[in-house]
């Protein structure tokens, strides 16, 4: 295996190990929380909304911010102070003795998590423009194999201690750490690099690089409502079937892993030779089909095996993230793949400040039995329809193809978006 390989294949096993160690908490989180505020269901989803959304815009503040770190000092650093700082903050959450404690591991997780945006980076530093699809296609594949081990491991350790999961993620993160630590190379060389600037380095920032690309800026709010919707599955899955359907740790993270092993399958194994045939805007409208369909059956289930069996309808929606990053990558140049990177998260983060109060408030103004309003399923349908949204506006500005600029772009206005000698 050469070095490029066995580069990107340490950024995928950290993916993967980072994305387990979140999926570990995922059944845990929740369920810590109720057990704190003492069985108190409308006050533990209310502090699952602050939670999420605490995190959210942390992603928000943060993303941007490393990915313009990585593009001034290189992927390897960031990575690496990410990875170690993730690790002792699941150390603060297994010791966390209140809400106030898990709050503050909230804001340290959505800190250090913000180095996906620079794993992603590296895999566009290390792949050409008409294989990034593919690549982030792998990034979503290791994405999915964290959530099919991470949430069903999760709810068997909590089976064994509450507290046993965290301790279990901050070793595998720090163990990872410690191996990039001695093995990772640099993907991004000094004279690739450009010096850092507040006036990228910032949310703002983001969006103005996005305006300064034609169709770009509407792609963005296509995955941005695509990530608005993935928040019902962070916010209510958990306390939902558990209220309604009476699920264990065990059936929350099965349900969750089918979805992971479908996803997995797609992005892992059936994207590539997919948009070499097909291109990446078809798949970007199988993908949004695919989570319409599957949102919709979730909100109309009525019984907890039919639930559980509507997961499947997921299937194709790996498709979709993957394909609109690869096309939004070739409009930029070598030096902005951080910075684009870091939107991405950026837009995540946002979807996160919005997404847990949106559905969770909609889940508790849906789920009082007897009155005209109940609907337990209203957070899906709502999760279906954004999707919608997406898919018209997919329609109109998802173009055909896009030729990758033949010099990384800059902003002729300030000296410091010119690329470092």
């Amino acid at each position: 295996m050469d070095k490029k390989k066995a580069a990107v294949a340490f950024i995928l096993v950290t993916v993967l190990l980072d994305v387990l160690s979140l999926g570990f908490a995922i059944p845990v989180v929740a369920k810590l929380i109720r057990k704190l505020v003492d069985g108190d269901e409308v006050l533990a989803a209310r502090y699952i909304g602050l939670f999420g959304t605490i995190w959210a815009f942390m992603q928000f503040f943060c993303s941007p911010i490393m990915g313009a770190l990585s593009d001034r000092f290189g992927r390897r650093p960031v990575l690496l102070i990410s990875a170690f700082g993730l690790g002792f903050d699941y150390i603060l959450l297994a010791w966390a003795p209140d809400i106030a404690w898990l709050i503050v591991g909230r804001v340290i997780t959505g800190i250090t998590a913000s180095s996906f945006s620079t794993a992603q980076a590296y895999l566009a530093d290390v792949t050409a423009p008409e294989d990034r699809s593919a690549a982030y296609g792998m990034f979503g594949a290791a994405f999915g194999l964290g959530f099919v081990l991470g949430p069903i491991t999760g709810g068997l350790l909590y089976d064994v201690s509450e507290r046993l999961p965290f301790w279990v993620s901050a070793g595998l993160t720090l163990t990872n750490a410690m191996y990039g630590f001695f093995i990772l190379p640099e993907s991004l060389p000094p004279e690739k690099r450009r010096a850092f600037s507040w006036l990228r380095a910032n949310p703002i920032g983001s969006l103005r690089m996005l305006a300064s690309k034609t169709g770009l800026l509407p792609m963005a709010m296509i995955l941005f409502l695509y990530q608005l919707s993935h928040q019902v599955f962070q916010t209510v899955f958990v306390i939902y079937t558990d209220t309604r359907f009476d699920w264990n740790g065990k059936m929350v993270g099965s349900a969750l892993a089918i979805v992971g092993i479908l996803n997995f399958i797609v992005q892992g194994g059936l994207i590539r030779p997919a948009v070499k045939r097909y291109g990446e805007r078809v798949l970007v409208f199988v993908g949004l089909l695919s989570g319409i369909i599957g949102f919709a059956s979730y909100s109309i289930a009525w019984t907890g095996p039919i639930f559980f069996g509507c997961t499947i309808f997921f299937g194709l929606m790996g498709f979709f993230s993957a394909s609109i990053q690869g096309v939004m990558s070739k409009s930029l140049g070598t030096n902005e793949q951080g910075q684009l990177s870091g939107t991405f998260s950026s837009l995540n983060g946002i979807a996160g400040m919005i997404g847990p109060t949106l559905f969770t408030e909609v889940f508790r103004w849906t789920i009082v039995r007897d009155t005209s309003t109940y609907f337990p399923g209203a957070p899906f349908a709502l999760a279906a329809a954004v999707l919608m949204v997406a898919l018209v506006l997919a329609t109109q500005f998802v173009p055909k193809t896009i030729t990758p600029p033949e010099q990384p772009l800059a902003d002729s206005a300030t000296r410091d978006d010119q690329p470092l000698k």
